[in-house]
């Protein structure tokens, strides 16, 4: 028995436990990072944006003086430096967000030519912070977030540029899918992880307990693995995480919904049960929580019903199960 817990402990420690560190307008330091560092999280993605107009745009406006600091180039260096500098290892995983806060994934150009104007766009978006990543050594990453209609139509562009990105950057590679998307990217062979934003449904109650997350996470776990297998690569989440609400596990992907109600035990049970089903599985990698804000005293909160887990009790649980 001793034995079991000391190789389940090691086998644990290697697990990526990871925050999505929210970019700023300013520059970070040690008080945004000690609580980082309390958090016994080992990574942080973080994440540069790119902005485009509309769903059938193919423009892709990115690193501009307009944008926050945090999401350029200059600002995920800065960053980086100062994570690094206490031992937090770093995933880059460039978003990009529609004006009008459509889903990215239904992003989709309405002839030939305007799909070779995007994949350009793109690719000078990705290849800026793929240089960046190297640049900083950061050890994994992300080559596009929820995508799932431009990687689906054009799959000898994503093949090509994913050999461009490799001439650049020489870390670990991977996609973050959505959640109902991960089963059907073609690339996952050419990656190093199977990444999928882990938002699946997976009850319809109102305050669901640990066991009712973890019975719904079955039918979707059968699926992860017969993914995994086929590919033989581990599995990341690249992003996890649920609000502070009733039926928080009904639609977990659900941020717009302006709900009156808070509910911090149901966030609790959802990481408790993604814990349990995930953590101990020896192809899983691990995850990034959905979200984390630099400003930690401002953010969250007993009465805040959004996704990041600072200061509930969410915050207090994710400590003890990233220490172990």
């Amino acid at each position: 028995m001793l034995f079991f817990l000391q190789f389940s402990c090691n086998s644990q420690s290697k697990k990526i436990n990871g925050l999505s560190f929210v970019a700023s307008p300013k520059h970070i330091n040690s008080k945004h990072i000690n609580p980082v560092l309390k958090a016994q999280s080992n990574y942080v993605a973080l994440m540069p944006f790119g902005f485009i107009k509309k769903l059938s745009s193919p423009i892709i406006n990115h690193n501009t003086d307009r944008q926050w600091f945090g999401e350029t180039e200059k600002g995920i260096e800065q960053y980086a430096e100062n994570l690094q500098k206490n031992g937090i290892r770093i995933m880059v995983k460039p978003h990009i967000w529609v004006y009008n806060g459509e889903f990215t994934g239904l992003i989709e150009m309405d002839s030939e030519k305007d799909w070779k104007v995007l994949e350009d766009s793109y690719q000078s978006f990705i290849l800026t912070y793929a240089k960046s990543a190297q640049k900083m050594k950061a050890e994994i990453f992300c080559i596009g977030t929820e995508l799932e209609y431009f990687v689906a139509k054009r799959p000898k562009y994503w093949q090509q540029l994913i050999k461009k990105i490799r001439e650049v950057y020489k870390g670990k590679l991977t996609y973050a899918s959505n959640w109902d998307e991960f089963k059907r990217v073609t690339f996952w062979g050419e990656l190093d992880f199977i990444g999928v934003d882990a938002y699946f449904p997976l009850s319809d109650v109102k305050s669901p307990t640990v066991i009712d997350f973890e019975n719904g996470w079955q039918p979707h776990k059968k699926e992860i693995i017969e993914i995994q297998k086929r590919y033989k690569r581990k599995v990341l989440f690249t992003e996890f995480g649920y609000r502070s609400v009733d039926f928080t596990g009904k639609k977990p992907w659900d941020f717009n919904r302006v709900i009156d109600n808070v509910n911090l035990q149901a966030q609790v049970n959802g990481l408790q049960a993604i814990h349990n089903q995930f953590w101990n599985e020896d192809w899983f990698a691990g995850g990034f929580i959905w979200k984390w804000f630099i400003d930690h005293e401002d953010s969250g909160g007993e009465n805040d019903n959004r996704f990041t887990p600072q200061n509930k009790p969410a915050e207090e649980l994710l400590r003890k199960l990233y220490a172990n």
